[in-house]
């Protein structure tokens, strides 16, 4: 086997494997810091998940009114 391919397979499968390290370790902060938001939410206001979602799958039609002027 020739050395260069193979020290280009080996840094490129490094390179890779760090990269998705990378993308699940942001992956965990992001889901960490919505169950941290979302606990404060029903603990110190009473607001539960499902308020939350509906709030969340609402928006498009807020800032939809928001920008045509409409209340």
């Amino acid at each position: 086997m020739n050395p260069i391919l193979l020290i280009a397979a080996i840094l490129i499968s490094w390179l890779v494997f760090t990269w998705l390290l990378r993308v699940a370790k942001t992956t965990l902060k992001t889901a960490f810091l919505i169950a941290a938001v979302v606990l404060g939410l029903q603990l110190i206001l009473g607001i539960g998940p499902d308020q939350v979602w509906q709030t969340i799958k609402e928006l498009p039609q807020l800032i939809q009114n928001l920008v045509s002027g409409q209340s």
